[in-house]
């Protein structure tokens, strides 16, 4: 048999497994309609803080000289790190920590915060849908650093008086990419409970786990984190499908957990005089990149179409002597598959400059698919779970989504975790939610903050021989 039969015949095979594959899937996405199952998000509303909480460069520096635990070095860290961070001066933090008590924060402190989010979004959410609390059958909250009893979703029905029967579920220690599996655990509800309203609302509690020692991996956390959230309205209600603005297409979780590095890249702990924080290695970036290469595996096949599946699986035959030949390596996906034939538009989690930039090289992305992910992150910071939606909102308030678009919302996490999906845009969205006193100024000429401008002198060669005088900085 010559090489060229030979290639046929796997060309065959592939071709007819593929048709297979589609048509299963076809099957399925009908038999799933038919039940009822299906996700939609009638709505969502993202969380902005008022101006006082804003984080700009004076009240940043307040922050970091009240930490008398820091010296010339962590200051010069510091400044590094928020110089190349991709953060903006108009974030928010939290109460406490503008107040000046993130050393010594209450409990009270941690209700705040979250009460500040949880019912300023619910309360714009329902004005907006037309829905009211005892219309809600489920309710699912994620925040993963403050777990108090009863929990937060008993603080919510208790605000609002919801129903008796309502399906009440509280997630924690899921971290940035919880926000999807909240969303996972209601699409697996929709099975079970025919004809139902969902709500979902994602945050992080910041306020009492600001790190205050200085240790510079665990340091980063305040740089990057900042107080956001975002509360969403589901149904599989096939009655409510005109009224809906997204369709939750395909979701695939992937956990990393087993990984002992990817692990511990990102995990709460003490240092090593009791500060308890965030610590975030170098690691990061490597097991983001492995847990989204294993996800991609299982989601790219749901969401591209059969003729770059088959075109795809060529690419791979003709590189099956490398290296890896059974891995669809990360950083070949922009080269092997073309992504952008089945999606239209990429929701990435902006949770720093640098994954942002990895993710963007490794999927083959340009400015334009990237620019939410980067002025979400300028503007408000790094949100953890609530983080996709505000780079939703950008898109949306930008009139970016159109009617049958498709949506790759890419999430990563503490654990580690990769939890990826695919909407479809039911109609125009033109709404310019939380965006709307800002983004004609986006995207803005520079993404850069005044920090070097005004602080660069730290880095000056003779203050390593004197000791600096706290005093010697200005604040006008």
């Amino acid at each position: 048999m010559t090489s060229f039969t030979i290639m046929e015949l796997l060309l065959a095979i592939i071709s007819l497994v593929s048709l297979f594959y589609s048509l299963f899937g076809l099957c399925k996405l009908i038999i799933l309609q038919w039940r009822g199952q299906s996700c939609y998000m009638l709505g969502y509303e993202c969380y902005k803080a008022n101006e006082e909480r804003k984080l700009n460069t004076d009240s940043s520096t307040k922050i970091i000289l009240r930490n008398k635990n820091l010296g010339l070095e962590q200051y010069r860290f510091l400044l590094k790190t928020i110089i190349s961070s991709g953060i903006g001066e108009n974030t928010y933090a939290p109460r406490n920590v503008i107040e000046g008590r993130e050393e010594c924060p209450t409990l009270l402190d941690a209700f705040i915060e979250m009460d500040d989010i949880f019912f300023d979004t619910l309360d714009k959410l329902f004005a907006k849908t037309g829905f009211s609390p005892s219309q809600i059958d489920i309710l699912v909250v994620n925040v993963s650093l403050f777990s108090p009893a009863p929990s937060l979703t008993a603080r919510i029905i208790n605000r609002y008086k919801m129903k008796e029967d309502v399906k009440a579920y509280n997630l924690t220690g899921m971290g940035c990419s919880a926000s999807l599996i909240a969303i996972d655990l209601v699409q697996q509800l929709f099975k079970t409970y025919k004809n139902v309203v969902a709500i979902v609302v994602s945050t992080e509690s910041f306020g009492p786990n600001w790190y205050c020692g200085k240790e510079r991996n665990m340091m980063m956390s305040n740089c990057l984190f900042r107080s956001g959230g975002c509360s969403m309205l589901l149904t599989n209600k096939p009655a409510l499908k005109n009224h809906a603005i997204l369709k939750l297409n395909c979701m695939v979780r992937t956990h990393y957990g087993s990984n002992d590095e990817a692990y511990g890249c990102c995990i709460q702990v003490e240092d090593e005089q009791g500060q308890r924080g965030f610590r975030l290695t170098k690691c990061l970036v490597k097991a983001a990149a492995h847990a989204l290469t294993i996800n991609l595996q299982v989601m790219v096949p749901k969401v591209l179409p059969l003729w770059e599946l088959i075109m795809s699986s060529i690419v791979s035959l003709r590189q099956a002597g490398k290296k890896n030949k059974g891995l669809i390596r990360f950083d070949m996906l922009g080269d092997g598959l073309n992504l952008k034939s089945g999606i239209e538009h990429f929701c990435l989690h902006p949770g720093g400059k640098a994954v942002i930039d990895g993710v963007g090289r490794g999927l083959g992305l340009n400015e334009y698919d990237l620019e939410p992910a980067r002025m979400a992150l300028h503007r408000f910071g790094n949100t953890s779970a609530g983080g996709l939606w505000y780079v939703l909102g950008y898109m949306e308030a930008k009139k970016r989504l159109k009617k049958g678009d498709r949506i790759l919302m890419i999430s990563l996490g503490a654990g580690f975790k990769c939890n990826n999906c695919v909407w479809e845009v039911i109609r125009d969205l033109e709404d310019v939610n939380v965006w709307e006193e800002c983004v004609h100024s986006y995207p803005p000429e520079t993404v850069g903050n005044p920090f070097k401008e005004k602080y660069g002198w730290i880095n000056d060669e003779y203050l390593s021989f004197v000791r600096l005088d706290h005093s010697c900085f200005s604040f006008s």
